[in-house]
């Protein structure tokens, strides 16, 4: 009798044992579950030139869904919230790459050991742009010198070409200020290899951090050229003057035609396959509500 109450006694011990194992065990899935923090937000970054669209994009889209389940329906009723940050195009490839953005932003076409890294995720135009070759209004050569060959604008850039008078008898006798895009930005990738062609750009060029800020020095200084995005020449036509390249004015004839040398597609990117929320968004781009604000911002629409 007293060895059957020790087994009995044993088998409840070994069953209690194991309960409170379950329970700690499921008690720290559940903990480790909630722990592991779920992707409520799109962080977005890279090209400055893309960023004002997509930024736009993004408060519209916030706006019409405002929680991630009017967007779609299996997703759970959260506030919808959207990271918009620049720093170039080749910061918007890199921090794709590692994963600092969910998305990343670049205007530029990519190389194939730039795509490489992306053959599993998704690389998705939204528009093109082209660079315009832009002057001060107050210049000159905004009347007297409407057009320049593809060898002027290369002399000039790389410093052959400091004075306007030495471009243009007709021109005042003051020195050119040359501003270009810093070597992240995508822009300056695109000037190379359409005008520049390997030469190196002068020393002397003010190196800008952003296209909005390279539009903001030519319209300051009226001695100053640079290459400014069309959408920003389009939306200032008042303060920047563009120049046709041999002949070819930046029309959008001649840049949907590629008359117009200077071009680079506008491109959203990311590393693995895009989840839900940022499928939705992407979709949101390429719709007809966000290829209206690629074109209200004055840059072309994806075909």
């Amino acid at each position: 009798m007293k060895k059957r109450s020790v087994i009995s006694l044993l088998l409840v011990s070994l069953l209690l044992g194991l309960l409170l194992s379950g329970c700690t065990q499921q008690k720290s899935a559940v903990e480790k579950q909630s722990a592991e923090p779920q992707k409520a937000t799109i962080k977005i970054g890279g090209s400055s030139t893309m960023a004002p669209i997509v930024a736009k994009c993004a408060d519209n889209f916030t706006e019409e869904y405002k929680t991630w389940n009017k967007a779609d329906a299996s997703l759970p009723e959260e506030p919808i919230v959207i990271f918009v940050s620049t720093g170039g195009s080749g910061f918007g490839l890199k921090s794709a790459e590692d994963g600092t953005f969910d998305l990343g932003l670049v205007s530029k076409t990519l190389k194939d050991e730039e795509t490489s890294p992306f053959a599993q995720g998704e690389i998705v135009q939204i528009g093109s742009d082209v660079l315009d070759i832009a002057v001060n209004p107050q210049n000159p050569a905004a009347k007297q010198k409407t057009n320049m060959t593809s060898a002027e604008i290369k002399d000039i850039f790389s410093g052959k070409i400091t004075n306007w008078k030495q471009l243009d008898p007709k021109l005042p006798d003051r020195e050119i200020v040359v501003a270009v895009r810093d070597i992240g930005g995508g822009a300056s990738e695109v000037f190379d290899k359409a005008i520049m062609k390997g030469t190196p750009i002068s020393a002397k060029a003010q190196q800008i951090p952003s296209m909005g800020a390279l539009a903001a020095k030519i319209m300051d200084n009226p001695d100053t050229i640079g290459y400014v995005s069309s959408g920003l020449v389009n939306l200032n036509p008042d303060k920047l003057v563009p120049i046709s390249v041999d002949g070819v004015a930046p029309t959008l004839d001649n840049i949907k035609s590629g008359k117009y040398i200077i071009g680079r597609p506008l491109l959203i990117l990311s590393k693995d396959k895009a989840d839900t929320r940022e499928k939705l968004f992407i979709d949101y781009l390429t719709s007809e509500k966000g290829q209206a604000v690629v074109d209200e911002m004055g840059y072309i629409k994806a075909e």
